[in-house]
């Protein structure tokens, strides 16, 4: 019996590359007939016309399957979901604007057929903003030091994940999950492939700064308890520090009692630098709240508006 292939594509706005990137991975599997496949979509409820393209897709190939949100769910959550509906042997997530090279399948599967668990593409080059390129790599370097479990560099969640990580994942009830962390915490030895990003080519970039900061502090606030601990540590030092500045400021006083004239400035300096780390230090503490809060709600990943060929 042929083991089968799940294909994991999020969609949102992508009525420019939807068809590309199907027959992209048509194409490669194609190649390797002794596997059946799946190719599951997922839309975010995009306005343009993606839907409706993969509709078309879809009446014509009973390979591609079409899950569509009520609403957008959001950059996270939509291909989580995704990845979870997949029942193959093996599931490989791959993005529909082609900055992941569809052609990278064959070398994941490869892998895999070797015994490997999980099989990841990192990027060691992009084509992309370089500043882009080096913001990313800064920050994994900052998370790894902050984390007590070490995140793949350069990793994106393209990859090949063998159906025993998706039925560990599918008991984990995250309802916020960060994939990469998750990936990184569940322990099997993982395989690097390097490849090249590509630049988008069709369709503009979903990844705005509020994205990219969501998905920076999430990936900080779940795998990591240090900044709680920084802001005690910083909050005793500077309750010591300014304890001796203020014995040092009134015993000079008492000696020099006539001459000497404290002033506002430092008293100024002093209430803004205060107010400045204690807003910081809150807004760190407010996001800890934050993923407190979503947890305890127990919402769903997403809500399904409807499914295509899953029948």
């Amino acid at each position: 019996m042929k083991k089968l292939i799940s294909i994991v594509t999020p969609c949102y706005n992508e009525e420019a590359n939807v068809e590309r990137i199907y027959f992209k991975v048509k194409e490669v599997m194609k190649s390797i007939p002794k596997y059946n496949y799946e190719h599951i979509f997922i839309d975010n409820a995009s306005p343009d016309h993606t839907v409706e393209i993969l509709k078309k897709i879809a009446e014509k190939d009973k390979n591609v399957k079409i899950i569509v949100n009520t609403r957008n769910f959001g950059h996270q959550k939509s291909p989580y979901y995704a990845f979870l509906q997949a029942h193959g042997d093996a599931v490989i997530p791959i993005v529909a604007d082609l900055q992941n090279p569809p052609e990278l399948i064959l070398k994941f599967i490869e892998k895999w057929e070797q015994g490997f668990k999980i099989v990841v593409g990192v990027k060691t080059r992009s084509e992309e903003s370089q500043l882009m390129f080096l913001v990313r790599r800064a920050y994994y370097n900052f998370v790894n030091k902050l984390s007590e479990v070490k995140l793949i560099k350069n990793f994106m969640g393209f990859g090949l994940y063998d159906k025993k990580v998706v039925e560990i994942l599918r008991k984990i009830d995250d309802p916020d999950p960060f994939f990469r962390g998750i990936i990184s915490e569940i322990g099997f030895k993982v395989v690097k492939i390097p490849y090249l990003q590509k630049i988008r080519k069709k369709g503009k970039t979903k990844n705005n700064f509020y994205v990219l900061y969501d998905s920076a502090m999430l990936g900080i606030i779940n795998h990591s308890k240090i900044p709680l601990r920084i802001m005690a540590l910083i909050g005793f030092l500077s309750a010591i520090i300014n304890l001796i500045i203020g014995l040092i400021y009134f015993i000079y006083k008492l000696v020099f009692w006539q001459s000497f004239e404290l002033g506002m400035a430092p008293l100024i300096i002093g209430v803004f630098l205060f107010f400045s780390v204690n807003l910081f230090f809150l807004g760190i503490l407010g996001e800890y709240i934050g993923a407190i809060y979503t947890q305890v709600l127990k919402r769903p990943l997403v809500i399904e508006k409807e499914r295509v060929n899953f029948n």
